[in-house]
């Protein structure tokens, strides 16, 4: 997993599509949904770890556009 078309890759391996129009909200919703995958034990450590490591960075770089912008 490398990018955040690769974590919707894996939450649509199991049924869920997040989009909602709003860049940073889609990007929580999924971190919601692959925290949920994981206590469910669907995915492994590794693929949680990767999963909210480009996540949550992305989030940050949405996070910091906003910020220049306003």
């Amino acid at each position: 997993m490398k990018t955040v078309y690769d974590v919707q890759q894996l939450l649509k391996q199991f049924g869920t599509i997040i989009y909602v129009g709003d860049r940073l909200a889609d990007l929580e919703l999924m971190e919601e949904e692959v925290k949920e995958l994981y206590e469910s034990q669907l995915i492994d450590v590794k693929q949680l770890q990767a999963a909210l490591l480009i996540l949550r960075h992305e989030a940050q770089i949405e996070r910091d556009k906003q910020a220049k912008k306003g």
